[in-house]
């Protein structure tokens, strides 16, 4: 049979020189595209269509096919279609009710696409009428509300979502969507959770302590799921000819591989992440809450009572065990939290950068990383030297290094694996399609940081040599990539963050760092790396004193490396004299080090001002046009991919009869 057929809802031909036979409900989606009203020799003409199992296909081609004429011939008939759809959802009779469901889908979907080739086309009006509009959505929203919040089955919920989805993502612009103006109006937040936007306000005062966990619940049951699928491709991938080949050439084939492990990014439970963690401060709780790490997807599921125990069902199975006394205290077994989840997604997307799904992907991790480093409960938490964890964050492969044994990773507090993950972009992004944006957002992650542990005086046992190692190869490559680079971004101001990271170390360092042997490696590190920054100095001078757009930007890097400067100008010549006087050709590392600690009496340097503030994140204006593309990429792959086929009446009827 042919796709026009299947469309068509043609049922099969009874000889060669007859008709096909139609689907009743084909024939009664007819009756509604005719200009007589359907029910007029049928009183029960809507009872039966919501029995009959819906064909969204063939309603969808419709809607899309008539022309403008027939729009206004037969808009009594889809507003009576819509009004009782509205009223099915009512009905106890829940096949009713699914179809209902789908119908209303298939309205939604197949107004909006006769929308983009139709001009003065009023999908309001075509749907439900202009007088009544109001109401209607009313009436919708507020059933929607009562089945979700209902002891329905889960399938049916899943569906009053997926109707919500379509609803919201009909239109590419999410802003053009005049639906949505109804849906602000309705607000159904305490059945979905999900501008004065009514849904944002009220996220943004949830302190209900279950309904945080159950939001928690379902961004870590996501991303777990995600961390679950690339860490099985990755094993897939590791032995065989092809790893085989790869380390025999090199990276050649690291771009091949890494597709290979591409797993598709989820930005919609991200951005639900970052939603919560930016508008409401009670969620940095649920952030932190320790659980044992329990493969969700490998863990047998138990038998679960008819009525579901929260209202999306979103428990897992492994609830049962995290609540249970009598959980065994397993020392090999490892603790996690939602933050430890995220951090491992945030590690595997960030590798790559090149498609633009995980470029949205790194940014967004890197502003709730943001919002993160910004939250003095959260810093609290992750410096908290009391509550260590081993996070096993995903590393991109590299020639120079080995894979990390994950029996390897020591147990630290988690402010260690977020400065890890930092170190690990910075090193591994050097490239010529430069992600300037990303880096800045990483250096400042950085910044806030060390603000909270220089306030709080946290002498944090890191190590920070992999850190300013990181920082100055970033330099190095600025400095050998200026003409290209310069052409796109304003690497000065990357250049000035680098740098006053150093000051920060150089000033305040004494207050934060583990010990003093660390401020001597620190020293240490930019004496042996000083001409790095000479060449930088160089570079900023030449720019700083001839006309140009980078004239002032190039200046501030000047003035900030002025500390760094007198500690190379002060300590070199004093290691080049113990060099000369002792006839050593080359100083180990402790032999400077001696030096350094004999001399920082005679070191003279300037204190600089405002080291230790920052400018907090503000989503307006500066990231609006971000999530505006972003939500509208959201809304075109949610339409792509929101299935409503997939529930066929045998499943449902099966799991209806078992509802008490």
């Amino acid at each position: 049979m042919s796709q026009m057929e299947k469309k068509a809802g043609l049922l099969r031909r009874t000889s060669s020189s007859k008709k096909p036979l139609k689907e009743k409900v084909v024939l009664m989606y007819d009756e509604i595209f005719s200009k007589e009203d359907p029910a007029k020799n049928n009183p029960r003409f809507w009872d039966e269509l919501f029995l009959m199992k819906v064909n969204l296909e063939y309603l969808e081609s419709k809607l899309e096919s008539v022309d403008g004429e027939e729009v206004q011939r037969i808009q009594d008939n889809i507003n009576s279609l819509f009004h009782h759809c509205i009223q099915a959802l009512g009905e106890e009779h829940q096949i009713k009710v699914v179809n209902a469901l789908q119908t209303l889908c298939a309205l939604f979907r197949g107004v909006h696409q006769k929308n983009k080739s139709a001009s003065g086309f009023d999908i309001i009006n075509v749907l439900m009428g202009f007088d009544k509009a109001e109401q209607r959505m009313k009436d919708l929203m507020e059933r929607l509300d009562s089945l979700l919040c209902g002891d329905g089955s889960e399938s049916l919920k899943s569906l009053c979502l997926k109707l919500l989805l379509c609803l919201v993502t009909v239109t590419d612009n999410i802003s053009q969507n005049t639906i949505l103006e109804y849906v602000m109006i309705n607000s159904i937040f305490e059945a979905i959770l999900q501008s004065v936007n009514p849904y944002i306000v009220k996220l943004s005062i949830v302190d209900d302590e279950p309904t945080l966990d159950g939001m928690g619940m379902v961004v870590h049951q996501a991303l777990t799921e995600y961390n679950r699928q690339y860490k099985d491709k990755e094993e897939e991938n590791q032995g065989g000819f092809f790893s085989t080949l790869t380390s025999m050439v090199g990276s050649m084939f690291i771009a091949d591989a890494d597709e290979k492990l591409s797993v598709q990014t989820n930005e919609a439970i991200l951005l639900a992440l970052y939603e919560a963690v930016h508008l409401n401060r009670n969620f940095i709780t649920v952030l932190a809450q320790s659980h044992p790490e329990i493969d969700i997807a490998a863990t047998p599921a138990t038998p679960t009572p008819t009525t579901p125990t929260t209202p999306l069902g979103t428990t897992p199975p492994s609830l049962d065990m995290m609540s249970n006394p009598e959980l065994p205290l397993d020392p090999n077994l490892q603790t996690s939290n939602l933050l430890i989840t995220f951090l491992k997604y945030a590690s595997i997307v960030m590798q790559d950068t090149k498609d633009e799904h995980r470029l949205n992907s790194a940014r967004l991790c890197l502003i709730i990383l943001t919002c993160i480093a910004e939250d003095q409960y959260a810093d609290a938490f992750l410096h908290d030297d009391n509550i260590n964890f081993r996070v096993n964050l995903h590393k991109m492969p590299m020639r120079h290094r080995k894979k990390a044994v994950d029996k390897n990773i020591p147990s630290r507090p988690l402010v260690c694996a977020v400065l890890d993950l930092m170190v690990e972009f910075i090193v591994t992004h050097m490239m010529k399609d430069f992600p300037m944006d990303l880096y800045l957002r990483c250096v400042q992650i950085i910044h806030k940081l060390l603000c909270y542990q220089k306030k709080c005086r946290i002498r944090l046992h890191y190590t920070w040599r992999e850190l300013w190692s990181a920082l100055i190869n970033l330099l190095k490559f600025l400095l050998s990539n200026e003409t290209t680079l310069l052409a796109k971004h304003n690497i000065f101001h990357l250049a000035l963050l680098v740098v006053n990271l150093f000051n920060m170390f150089i000033t305040y360092g004494d207050t934060f760092l583990p010990t003093s042997n660390s401020y001597d490696e620190l020293y240490y590190e930019i004496v042996r790396m000083h001409q790095v920054f000479d060449n930088l100095n160089c570079m900023v001078l030449r720019v700083s004193t001839n006309t140009g757009q980078w004239k002032e930007a190039a200046s501030k890097v000047t003035h900030a490396l002025v500390n760094v400067r007198a500690i190379i100008n002060h300590f070199n010549p004093k290691i080049e004299s113990y060099a000369a006087v002792n006839h050593i050709s080359q100083l180990s590392e402790e032999q400077v080090l001696e030096v350094v600690r004999s001399n920082y009496d005679t070191l003279t340097l300037k204190l600089q001002d405002g080291l230790d503030q920052f400018e907090r994140y503000s989503e307006q204006p500066k990231e609006a046009a971000f999530f505006k593309e972003l939500v509208r990429s959201i809304s075109l792959n949610v339409r792509k991919n929101v299935s409503l086929n997939t529930l066929s009446q045998d499943v449902l009827l099966k799991e209806f009869s078992t509802i008490s």
